[in-house]
Formats: structure tokens, sequence, C-alpha cells
């Protein structure tokens, strides 16, 4: 099934579109820019009242998941991570990367960095369709990814026509405001399917 993204502002990461739109056939991108409306047949639109950008990678998520925990609304002890207090068990933080992997989803992020040791966590990313990459930054970082670094070198990968259809749609006027984190994250799409819409 073709889906039509449209956006006020499209940034494929090499080219900055105005009134731009991504055409997803499942899970790969069909068509780019003005013309995308008429490159596939009846498709469901989507109308984003923001900037669409390729999906960001959160260097910091081996820290993340693997040091960090993040609470269940239950807890009532808020929505950041936090470093535990006890020892966890592997549900305990298999649980906790569930809930991170759908924060770090609200922020845009569609790929993560760090090595990963606890299997439980291995076993929530797999599952959750992140895509995971070696190397990323030791140490603490936010959910974020703008947050900690321009939104130039927080991209995963340009939007590409055959590529993979993974793009965040935040509630901004422009492209130049993302930069310096804390804009709101309307959707995050991985793969074609829409993950984490706002509500």
């Amino acid at each position: 099934m073709l889906t039509l993204h449209r956006a006020r502002q499209l940034f494929t990461g090499t080219e900055l579109v105005a009134d731009g739109a991504v055409l997803v056939d499942g899970a790969r991108v069909a068509a780019i820019g003005p013309g995308a409306e008429r490159a596939g047949g009846p498709a469901k639109v989507r109308e984003w009242p923001g900037v669409l950008v390729p999906g960001l990678l959160n260097r910091h998520g081996a820290w993340l998941l693997e040091t960090a925990y993040h609470p269940d609304p239950r807890e009532e002890i808020g929505d950041r991570p936090l470093l535990p207090e006890r020892e966890l068990t592997d549900g305990q933080w298999g649980g906790s990367a569930r809930r991170g992997l759908q924060r770090l989803l609200g922020h845009g992020a569609t790929a993560l960095a760090g090595p990963l040791a606890r299997p439980a966590v291995r076993t929530a990313l797999a599952r959750s369709g992140l895509r995971h990459l070696p190397g990323g930054e030791a140490g603490p970082g936010p959910l974020d990814p703008l947050a900690a670094t321009p939104l130039a070198h927080a991209l995963h990968r340009p939007l590409a026509v055959g590529g993979a259809a993974d793009f965040a749609v935040f509630a901004v006027g422009a492209v130049e405001e993302l930069d310096g984190g804390g804009a709101v994250c309307l959707a995050t799409v991985l793969d074609g399917r829409l993950l984490y819409r706002r509500r």
C-alpha cells in the first residue's frame, strides 16, 4: 500500500524542499519531492504540520539502554532515564529497554549506536525494529539526539528513492529550528511503519 507523507518542509539530508512529500511503498521510499504525489497510484495521505527529516541516530544508545533505567509510569518517579538504585533482573532490564526504545522513537530516533551486552536489551531492540550500529559514544547522553549534536550530525542516513522509509516529523516551522534539541516530535516512521505518533 502506498502512503504519501506531506509536510510544510522536507529535508532529505542533502536537499531542502518546501511543501515536500515522501511517497512510501511498503518499507521503501518510492518518490521524494513535489512530484511524489504523481509517482504512484492511489495513496493514503498523511498531512504533517511541520518539518519531515530522515530518522535520527542516538549515539548514546548503549548507555541509555544498558546503564540507565527507564521508569514505568506506574512507578510515579517520572519518565527520564535514571541510574538504578539496585541491580535489576533481566526482566526488569527488558522492560526498561522497551520503554527506553519507545522514548527514543518519541524523539525521532530510528537508529542507535553502542555495544549491547545484556540479552534482554538486545531482544527488546531486535523486536523494536530500530537499527543498531556499532561504535557510539561512551557514557551518558540525552534521549533527544538533537540535544547532543546538530541535525547534520544526528541524521542516520539521507532519504533516497529506493532506500528505507525511515524518517521523523517535528512540529517546527523550519529545519533550522531543530538544532539544539527540544523540538516536539510528531511522528516517527521506520520501514514505512508509523511506530510513534504524538497524541
